[in-house]
């Protein structure tokens, strides 16, 4: 006859189960094992005994010397020295050897003003009385506009009759315009001569048709002669 067991009275089947709590149940008994750290009873300290023994020390007394101050110096006994009035005491003269007794008079005579000549530029636009190109005096007693105009027509009229076009320029096709900027002089001269052009050649021609102008009646600023600066462009145009 065979042995019946219960399935439920089976102690293997839960061994595994068994087994983990176990080991979950050492692992926490070690490490409690391992962080235990075990203190010193703590001892209290009374401070109120050193404020006793302090308090019931005794700290001496100092007692400050004075010393007293030094005597004053004996007083020196003044002598006093008897001159009798029959006696005559020389005064001693200290001579001055810087400054001589006679001394020298320098006149000094009255500093008298120049009156400097200062020479302006006013320019041809603002000024009083023109310069005067020969030929324009007959339009003079007209005023100050027709001479202008009358001065600016022989200007033109003179660049004409005295114009010619480089041939070195022509060759090479070179045209434009030359700046050409000169003072009429206090005595009616030409000076000064400035030029600025696009070349040269250019500049030449322009320099020797200004420095053909005629002498001028030089331009006035409140009746005393003055330097006129005048500036024209002459236009080289190759047809």
């Amino acid at each position: 006859m065979e042995p019946k067991k219960n399935p439920k009275a089976d102690l293997t089947n839960n061994s595994g189960l068994y087994f983990a709590i176990g080991l979950v149940v050492v692992m926490f008994l070690v490490w409690r094992g391992l962080e235990y750290k075990k203190y010193d009873d703590k001892i209290e300290y009374d401070i109120t005994q050193n404020l006793d023994d302090l308090l019931d020390e005794e700290v001496p007394m100092t007692e400050q010397v004075k010393t007293p101050p030094p005597p004053p110096p004996p007083i020196a006994p003044e002598v006093i020295e008897v001159v009798e009035d029959e006696v005559e005491i020389e005064e001693s003269v200290i001579q001055d050897t810087e400054s001589s007794e006679e001394e020298e008079v320098v006149e000094v005579n009255e500093i008298v003003e120049e009156e400097v000549e200062v020479d302006l530029d006013v320019p041809f636009s603002v000024i009083e009385d023109v310069p005067v190109f020969p030929g324009c005096e007959k339009v003079k007693s007209k005023g100050a506009k027709a001479l202008r105009d009358c001065f600016n027509e022989k200007i033109k009229n003179h660049i004409r009759k005295h114009f010619k076009y480089p041939e070195i320029a022509q060759e090479m096709g070179i045209q434009g315009r030359v700046d050409v900027r000169f003072v009429i002089q206090k005595d009616g001269s030409i000076g000064q001569v400035q030029l600025r052009g696009p070349d040269k050649n250019l500049e030449k021609e322009a320099a020797r048709i200004i420095g053909k102008l005629p002498k001028m009646t030089p331009g006035k600023q409140r009746g005393r002669a003055v330097r006129v600066p005048f500036s024209l462009p002459v236009t080289f145009r190759l047809q």
